[in-house]
């Protein structure tokens, strides 16, 4: 397949719009020779005679004029696509995908995705929520950028930076006043349990907390959602573990009370990424905005 060279496309316009090699190449600041060779090289990979002389003028033949419209537009085309890759060079465009739970999409996310927005406007940051493993595995398969995801993960082609700590606290209804300001897990487990599901990272961890005192608790509930174990807690089926982030916004915590857990259990939130990862301007802007959440809870 012949490919055509844009500079041996853009001096054949230049020789037709001027009229001449030598107009030409003042306007191209080349010689009349280096011109006339470009021209020759383009006739000679395309086999077809694209000039010819009229007079003192050069007029393009029938199939330089079929080359003209096509050139015309193929300039076009780079132009295009010089001025997107200036934008992407100067980090203002492009699509970053995140993966991250729930909970930390709708209670950690937003301001920072508020701001992404005002300062780069054509920046597309897509969220996609799913759990620990599920995130970990699509971004080591390329299909999501970056994670947020709560530890522990692992994988070998992944860099792993640890964000945030986020304490768990209990929850009960508002008119629940059994409990004292701190519980232990001897104090919650007589009872009914509102839980995340099993086997997710935050059930593991709860989990280990009972164990811890010995003692291992049978939820009468296993959700997948803490606003829904929320709305189950405000209902007064039972009581809940959840994340401090979850009900740190008086709106977040509507019908609910809360106290703080003894021995204190917490998450930490890690950033997932490839080792191997391109850092374009807006990933590494993305990055940024996401290692200062833990400056910010």
């Amino acid at each position: 397949m012949r490919r055509l060279n844009l500079d041996q496309l853009h001096t054949f316009s230049e020789v037709i719009d001027a009229g001449s090699f030598s107009a030409a190449a003042a306007r191209l600041d080349l010689s009349q020779p280096a011109v006339s060779l470009q021209v020759r090289q383009l006739e000679q990979r395309l086999n077809v005679r694209l000039i010819e002389r009229v007079g003192k003028r050069l007029k393009p033949t029938s199939a330089g004029l079929t080359l003209l419209e096509h050139a015309r537009r193929i300039e076009a085309a780079v132009e295009d696509a010089m001025q997107a890759l200036t934008s992407h060079a100067r980090g203002v465009v492009g699509e970053v995908a995140i993966g991250t739970g729930a909970t930390a999409c709708i209670h950690l996310l937003p301001p920072m995705l508020r701001a992404m927005r005002k300062r780069h406007p054509l920046l597309d940051i897509r969220v996609s929520t799913g759990n620990t493993d599920d995130i970990v595995a699509a971004v080591t398969e390329n299909r999501l950028d970056i994670g947020l995801v709560t530890l522990p993960a692992a994988g070998r082609s992944l860099h792993i930076t640890p964000v945030l700590r986020d304490e768990f606290v209990a929850i009960a209804p508002t008119g629940d006043r059994e409990w004292a300001q701190d519980v232990t897990p001897h104090t919650l487990a007589t009872s009914p349990m509102v839980a995340f599901e099993s086997g997710s990272s935050t059930r593991m961890l709860i989990d280990e907390w009972f164990l811890q005192a010995g003692l291992r608790v049978r939820p009468v509930m296993a959700l997948g959602s803490i606003e829904a174990i929320k709305e189950m807690v405000a209902a007064g089926l039972g009581y809940g573990i959840v994340p401090r982030m979850s009900v740190n916004a008086v709106h977040h915590r509507r019908g609910l009370r809360m106290a703080t857990l003894t021995p204190a259990l917490s998450r930490t939130l890690a950033i997932v990424i490839r080792q191997d990862k391109p850092l374009t301007p807006g990933l590494r802007k993305v990055l940024s905005a996401l290692e200062a959440l833990g400056c910010e809870v």
